[in-house]
């Protein structure tokens, strides 16, 4: 029994004395490397960082997908301050770092500076490493970072996130981490007089953006790029009736997680903050404008010779070699055929100023006011009176003006829906805005049928038991070198459906469940829109019908 509590007690002892040892080892000998790094922290103010707010996708059924999380990731940071030898710590982690020896000395050698961060979201392998080699003045910590689950997908509408200036927290930079930077980033953490403020985290952002349809667009829009060579090319699905963004694509792209590793031009966004030069698209707005003022109906005709000369200049239809003049036609089937001298005819019936005065309400002048930063407004700059008739002409059918992507699709909306101006938006918070009546029910009733026909009579992009309205653009790129035009194109497609269904107690029936606009630049060989944009467009319209299950409308 003597022994047993002899023993017992020469236990407790020991425990005792090993803790005493660790208590002097971590006080003495490693206190003062914890001192140090909880000064560079102190320094850093890394605990008054606010946690920034999340972001999320909505499906159909209104369930929430991340977009844009918070997660820990190492980082790895010098403390200047507490490093011996700056040259030799230099040269071992220049190889790992991949950084100049030189570069890593001087930042070393700073003997006042006590945080100098190293690598942010350092790979694991990484930061093992650098763990491994027990360097003093040099750690790896967990610091919270911005990460997107999707990688690239939706990375325009998206944008990401850069350290601030001082430090403390992220910024946000492009897209909706910029334009939502007040929402999502919270607020700081403080000291006052020796009194600690705790950070107030960031709220969430709950988008309109659908990720299966989202992942649906980027991959069909992928494979046209690839298929055709193309320099790039963007895709945008809308709710016409709200204005709500279910899908927002463009190539080329980038990796938010990464943003580094890729070019500056890669951050821009296509649909936003580019103009281009759509044209036959614009078609359908001048007819509606015709309509809309009395000078025109779908059935008005006019006698086709396969071109017009105004001003000393001669405007062909595109296919005037293959196919010769098409002699009289109705102006739907000038929205079937794509004939420019009938864009041309409905200008000149409409009247300049006219004509001027509705392409401003159309919104081709003025930013539609997304929830993006940086838009741009559309150029409708040569319509001015000074201008030649010839200059009006050819911006009846899309040459000359100048829209973005998500101008020219919010545009067309106002043809779907009935004749409404909305108002688009990615922020699912946003209660929708009607803008402004364009044209009557009846002009966009129509007008959509005239787009229904040319489905209909081309048949790349019907889809059986379904109206589909639609309408191609290939325009000629311009030089601006030397004036004039490239041999260059780029190709449109705006379609929705279901279309305006025929009139129900007098009144026409508009209830589509999307729209879309598919754009391919540059396409190699300089194809027509029917061979690029169009077979896309069918795709993904179907794939968004069977998911939202939409019945059949042409039973």
């Amino acid at each position: 029994m003597v022994f047993r509590l002899a023993f017992i007690a020469l236990f407790i002892i020991a425990g005792y004395t090993r803790v005493l040892f660790q208590l002097y080892d971590l006080q003495l000998v490693e206190g003062n490397q914890f001192l140090v790094r909880a000064g560079s922290e102190y320094l850093a103010l890394r605990f008054l960082r606010a946690n920034r707010g999340a972001i999320y996708f909505t499906d159909k059924d209104g369930n929430l997908l991340p977009a844009v999380l918070n997660k820990e990731f190492p980082l790895v940071y010098a403390v200047p301050s507490a490093i011996d030898d700056a040259e030799e710590t230099a040269n071992l982690l220049a190889p790992i770092l991949e950084r100049p020896v030189a570069e890593l000395i001087a930042a070393f050698s700073n003997k006042e500076d006590k945080y100098e961060p190293l690598v942010r979201k350092a790979e694991p392998e990484l930061a093992d490493e650098i763990s491994a080699l027990r360097i003093k003045g040099i750690y790896v910590e967990g610091e919270p970072g911005r990460f997107y689950p999707l990688d690239s997908h939706a990375a325009h509408a998206l944008g990401f996130v850069s350290p601030k200036s001082d430090d403390i927290g992220d910024i946000g930079q492009y897209g909706l981490e910029s334009f939502y930077e007040e929402l999502l980033r919270g607020y700081h953490g403080e000291i006052i007089d020796g009194e600690i403020v705790r950070p107030t985290a960031g709220k969430d952002l709950v988008l309109t953006i659908d990720p299966n349809i989202e992942i649906e667009a980027e991959k069909i829009l992928g494979n046209l790029v690839h298929d055709w060579k193309a320099s790039g090319g963007s895709i945008i699905v809308m709710d016409p009736n709200t204005g709500k963004i279910l899908a927002m694509a463009s190539a080329p792209n980038f990796d938010p997680n990464n943003y580094s590793k890729f070019p500056v031009g890669n951050f821009l966004n296509p649909v936003t903050q580019e103009i281009y030069e759509p044209g036959s698209v614009f078609k359908v707005i001048t007819m509606a404008i015709g309509i809309d003022t009395g000078k025109i109906t779908p059935d008005t005709t006019y006698y086709d010779s396969g071109s017009v000369t105004l001003n000393g200049w001669t405007i062909k239809n595109y296919d005037l070699d293959k196919h010769g003049p098409y002699g009289r036609v109705t102006m739907t089937n000038v929205i079937e055929h794509s004939i420019n001298t009938g864009a041309v005819f409905a200008e000149r019936e409409i009247g300049r100023d006219l004509f001027t005065e509705y392409l401003h309400n159309f919104g081709f002048s003025a930013k539609t006011g997304i929830d993006l930063p940086s838009e741009l407004p559309g150029d409708l700059g040569r319509l001015n009176p000074k201008e030649r008739d010839v200059v009006f002409a050819t911006a009846s059918y899309g040459q000359g003006v100048a829209v973005t992507p998500i101008g020219l699709i919010n545009a067309m909306a106002a043809i779907a829906n009935g004749g409404v101006l909305v108002k688009p938006y990615l922020n699912a918070a946003i209660e929708p805005e009607i803008v402004q009546r364009i044209v009557s029910v009846g002009t966009a009733q129509k007008t959509s049928q005239m787009m229904v026909s040319a489905v209909d009579n081309a048949g790349v992009a019907k889809i059986k038991g379904y109206a589909i309205a639609g309408k191609t653009g290939t325009a000629f790129v311009p030089d601006f070198q030397y004036g004039g035009y490239t041999e260059k194109v780029i190709n449109t497609y705006v379609g929705f459906g279901p279309a305006c269904t025929e009139v129900a107690a007098g009144k026409p029936v508009c209830d589509p469940k999307f729209i879309t606009l598919i754009k391919l630049d540059e396409p190699e060989g300089a194809p027509v829109a029917a061979l690029t944009v169009v077979p896309a467009f069918r795709d993904l319209a179907q794939f968004i019908l069977n998911y939202y299950d939409v019945p059949p409308d042409r039973l």
